[in-house]
């Protein structure tokens, strides 16, 4: 057989499963999500807003939220960074102690696609079995960086006992370019009972300090959930995670 003939033939076996592998890729595309993808947006009851916040824990910026929405009195979910949190193991135990939801964004902020079904395995376990040995307790849901899914990701996600979950309205706080006010009309353009805001209060995969802008909108936009009659709080009161809490034994890095 010619190299040329080995190459065709490589590639028509390589591109139907490259194709299963990115399908996912789909759930992206947010208008389409929300719309025939409930669970995966983070769809809930009707009368409550679900806030989530991505990338942390970052000692210099996370505590200021943690601040603001204890002085609200509002739980939110965090999904953290393996990595992240194994470099800050007391700020992940002081989430957790103010009554906030943890789940997991990966060990490493790399797109999914870019990754194979062992490689993404063992990215997903790291991260859990570093949050659970953290806080005793072994999260239930995941968000992918990005908000790209593969099958990897989702195979992995099932094995691991994790939900996926993404949101149906964000801040595009991680620009440059955002202020609070553009967060905040961000956000509420696409705000309804039932959905699950998307924030950042970690700039280590953003524009430096651009986690200033999420916290400078977040009074407004709880100020506009209560305006527009909607509870908020984490994806564990949204009326379809995953309730049931696996603790576990700590290890050392519980210490």
């Amino acid at each position: 057989m010619t190299t040329a003939r080995l190459l065709r033939t490589a590639a028509r076996t390589a591109l139907p499963a490259l194709a299963v592998h990115a399908a996912p890729v789909v759930s992206t595309f947010g208008p389409l999500r929300n719309r025939v993808m409930p669970r995966l947006s983070g769809r809930g009851r009707a009368g409550h807003v679900a806030l989530t916040f991505d990338d942390g824990p970052d000692p210099l910026s996370t505590p200021l939220f943690l601040r603001l929405l204890a002085d609200r009195g509002v739980h939110a979910t965090f999904f953290l960074l393996g990595s992240e949190a194994r470099r800050s193991p007391g700020l992940v135990r002081e989430i957790e102690g103010a009554g906030h939801e943890i789940g997991i964004h990966g060990w490493l902020h790399r797109p999914l696609l870019l990754r194979g079904p062992r490689a993404t395995y063992d990215d997903f376990a790291r991260a859990r079995d570093t949050v659970a040995a953290i806080t005793g307790r072994q999260p239930l849901l995941f968000r992918p960086p990005y908000g790209v899914m593969s099958t990897s990701a989702h195979l992995a996600a099932r094995r691991l006992g994790l939900t996926p979950v993404l949101w149906t309205c964000w801040g595009e706080d991680w620009t440059a370019r955002a202020t609070p006010e553009s967060v905040h009309r961000t956000v509420t353009a696409d705000l309804d009972g039932g959905g699950t805001i998307l924030l950042h209060d970690s700039d280590c995969t953003s524009a430096p300090g651009a986690w200033r802008s999420a916290l400078g909108a977040l009074p407004r936009i709880l100020d506009t959930c209560a305006e527009r009659g909607y509870a908020v709080g984490p994806l564990r009161d949204h009326g379809w995670a995953r309730t049931t809490v696996r603790r576990v034994v700590r290890d050392d890095g519980g210490r």
